[in-house]
């Protein structure tokens, strides 16, 4: 390499003078174009010091800083379509909002809203009263308060009733939960002492009767749902009508965190059944802590229930301010919740539940539907329908399998993990899955309006094998 070669590369302002360049300043802030047009010429620059053969043509560097800060200027969060077959899949985004909800967030994000006024009387109002009351309404408990997550909701019980002092819980149920947190390091946090009972398969009344007595400062039992896995075979849990007994004689407070939360019951979708929050109330517990993201189909929150007195200790926790949500997190919840006061509404409103609830013969005209106008666009893809199984995600019925149908495809020429790039690369980008060597799309996790946008999609998008040449 020359140094002749080095200064033949084109100055930043001269590149911007460049017409792809120029429309780009009209669009995006000047400080993004001039990150990509250094970018590019520090490429050029170090392919050049390498000995390689760089046409230095001012255009082609201009068309390519310009599309470099066009696709900088994209949002990392955007809108996917989700052929993963997983409902509650927590990498995007878990739950879909309902169109109540979504309309609700708009409602009150254009604008000033009543987050903290009380509209009857004209005074400071209670932050969350609307999605505490429809709570109240839905399980019975007699009171509630809504934060962050759940992960929160079990911390601040935890502060609230037991920090300084010992809380029980069964070896079975020290689970981690997603992004790697533990409960014994969130009850850590909480300022509480973990006294393990029973062992990891079986643990009987008696080992949390062995705790109290070891144990003289017992606040709490916590009880926690498996969420993503089971323990099966020789096993024996409490039942939680005896804990709830044992709490109570022992002055002590029972909280159970549901994980995912059930407020209806999914066995009327064919499902395995899960825990409702009514339940697990009326069990005795004094507390249940869930998530809104999940079983609920709602936004991300931790729902703090129970019996008030426990639910007062809560609020007035120091954390309970660190924790608290804001206004879109609210609305969302408050248009979420009603529908659940008819079951057969709330399967046919929250995305989820209508998700878990589509029947075998929908989805199989859904699949053919999907692979029909993707074989229209796209003659040089192979496509085929086939049985398939999704799955619930977000922790919840982790052995349970989504009976359904898939749109698998192939190409002779280029690999599954090549297809799967391409799909990520269309807009929206298209989140399926690779097995057996084929790339496939499980039409569960997609509504009817989105079979043609998918196909669309997948056809207008750049192959990433592509040559530089067909790409420009």
């Amino acid at each position: 390499m020359s140094a002749r070669s080095l200064r033949a590369l084109p100055a930043v302002e001269t590149l911007l003078q460049r017409d792809p360049l120029v429309s780009a300043l009209k669009e995006l802030p000047r400080s993004l174009v001039l990150e990509a047009v250094r970018a590019e010429l520090s490429r050029c620059r170090s392919e050049l010091r390498r000995g390689l053969a760089v046409a230095v043509d001012p255009d082609r560097m201009a068309q390519r800083a310009a599309a470099r800060a066009r696709a900088d200027r994209r949002p990392q969060l955007t809108r996917v379509l989700n052929a993963s077959g997983v409902v509650l899949h927590t990498n995007l985004g878990r739950s879909p909002l309902s169109e109540p909800a979504c309309r609700a967030i708009q409602e009150v994000a254009r604008g000033y809203s009543s987050l903290e006024i009380d509209l009857a009387s004209g005074r400071r109002g209670e932050r969350g009263a609307g999605v505490e009351r429809w709570l109240v309404r839905l399980t019975g408990a007699e009171a509630a308060l809504v934060v962050n997550n759940g992960a929160a909701a079990v911390l601040l019980a935890l502060s609230a009733l037991a920090s300084g002092r010992s809380v029980l819980v069964s070896r079975g149920e020290l689970v981690e939960i997603g992004g790697s947190f533990r409960i014994h390091e969130i009850l850590a946090k909480s300022g509480a002492a973990l006294v393990e009972v029973g062992t990891t398969n079986r643990t009987h009344l008696a080992d949390y009767e062995r705790g109290f007595e070891r144990h003289r400062d017992v606040a709490a039992l916590l009880r926690v749902h498996p969420s993503n896995f089971r323990v099966a075979g020789f096993t024996a849990r409490p039942d939680l009508a005896a804990l709830a007994r044992l709490a109570r004689r022992r002055r002590a407070f029972l909280i159970e965190d549901l994980g995912s939360g059930a407020l209806t019951d999914l066995s009327a979708l064919g499902l395995e059944s899960e825990p409702t929050v009514r339940e697990s109330l009326t069990a005795g517990c004094d507390v249940v802590t869930f998530s809104g993201d999940k079983l609920l189909g709602s936004t991300q929150a931790g729902l703090l229930l129970g019996r008030r007195r426990a639910v007062a200790r809560a609020r007035r926790d120091p954390l309970a301010r660190a924790l608290r949500v804001d206004k879109l997190t609210l609305a969302a919840l408050e248009a979420t919740l009603p529908a659940y006061g008819d079951a057969a509404r709330a399967r046919v409103e929250i995305p989820a539940l209508a998700m878990l609830a589509v029947s075998a013969g929908a989805l199989e005209r859904r699949a053919r539907a999907l692979a029909e106008a993707i074989q229209r666009r796209l003659p040089d893809v192979e496509v085929t329908v086939e049985p398939g199984a999704g799955e619930v995600g977000g922790g919840a019925l982790p052995l349970q399998r989504l009976r359904g149908w898939v749109v698998a495809l192939a190409h002779r020429e280029r690999t599954a993990n090549e297809l799967d790039r391409w799909a990520r690369a269309a807009e929206p980008p298209i989140i399926g899955y690779i097995r057996a060597g084929k790339f496939r799309m499980d039409v569960r996790t997609l509504g009817d309006d989105e079979v043609r946008e998918l196909a669309e999609a997948l056809a207008g998008a750049e192959r990433p094998w592509a040559t530089a040449e067909e790409r420009e």
